[in-house]
C-alpha cells in the first residue's frame, strides 16, 4: 500500500508517522508542502505538529499550501486521508471535515496518555478494532476542543461518523473523562463517505511496546486489510 506524508514548516510528527507506516510495510514517501503534484497514493497523511507556528489559527495557513489542492482532489476522488492532531485541524480548515478545533477548556496545552473508545469499527480505518474497545493513546495539543453545529452533530450520530470518544479505562464517558472540552467527548470523526478520518490522539506514537504500547497498530492494520 502506498502512502504519502505531507510535510509543512512546523510539522513535528511527520517522521513519527513515517516510521509507523514503514514498520507496517507501507511504501511511504514524504511530500513537501510546496509540491504541486502528489505521488500515486492509497493513503495521504496530514501529520501532527504546529504548522506555521499555529499563527492565525491552528492549520489555517497550512490549509492554503500548494499541495492542499491536490489533497482535496484526491480526497474527493475517494483516496484515504488521515489527519492527526494538527492534521485534523488542517482538514477542518480546508472544509474536508466539518466543524472546528477550539482552545482546550482549561486554556492550557495538554500532553498525556488518555483513554479513547472505538465508536465505529466498520470503516477502512478501524475494522481491526472491536466496537467499544478502549485504547490508551497519547494526546498533545492546545486546540483539541472539537465543536460543530447541532445539525452536523445530528448527522455525525445518525450516519455513525464519530470515530472515537474520550473515556476512562472502564469506557465511561462524562465531563471528567473529557480532557479538552470537546463536544460530546469526540476525539475523531469521519466525513460522510468515510474515506477521511480526523483525530486528535496520536496512533503513530502507540506502535512500539518498548516506547509506549501497541494500541495504535490496528489503525494501520485496518488500512492494510
Amino acid at each position: 500500500m502506498r502512502s504519502s506524508v505531507i510535510v509543512f514548516p512546523g510539522s513535528n510528527c511527520d517522521r513519527d508517522i513515517a516510521v509507523a507506516l514503514e514498520k507496517m510495510q507501507f511504501k511511504n514517501q514524504m511530500v513537501w508542502h510546496k509540491e504541486t503534484k502528489l505521488p500515486k497514493s492509497d493513503l495521504i497523511v496530514l501529520p501532527g505538529g504546529f504548522s506555521y507556528g499555529d499563527y492565525l489559527r491552528s492549520g489555517a495557513i497550512a490549509g492554503k499550501s500548494l499541495i492542499i489542492d491536490e489533497v482535496i482532489k484526491e480526497a474527493n476522488a475517494g483516496c484515504l486521508i488521515l489527519g492527526i492532531c494538527n492534521g485534523f485541524q488542517i482538514l477542518t480548515e480546508t472544509g474536508l471535515l466539518k466543524g472546528t478545533l477550539l482552545r482546550n477548556k482549561n486554556l492550557k496545552f495538554i500532553n498525556k496518555d488518555v483513554h479513547v473508545k472505538v465508536i465505529n469499527n466498520e470503516t477502512k480505518f478501524s475494522n481491526k478494532y472491536k466496537k467499544n474497545q478502549i485504547l490508551n493513546i497519547n494526546i498533545a495539543h492546545n486546540e483539541g476542543n472539537y465543536f460543530t453545529n447541532s445539525k452536523h452533530l445530528d448527522q455525525l450520530k445518525k450516519d455513525n461518523l464519530i470515530a472515537f470518544k474520550y473515556c476512562n479505562e472502564d469506557g465511561k464517558i462524562n465531563e471528567s473523562t473529557n480532557p479538552n472540552g470537546s463536544l460530546e467527548s469526540i476525539a475523531g470523526i469521519y466525513n460522510s463517505k468515510k474515506n477521511i478520518l480526523g483525530m486528535m490522539p496520536h496512533p503513530e506514537r502507540m506502535v512500539e511496546e518498548i516506547v509506549s504500547n501497541k494500541d495504535g497498530i490496528n489503525l494501520f492494520s485496518s488500512l492494510l486489510s
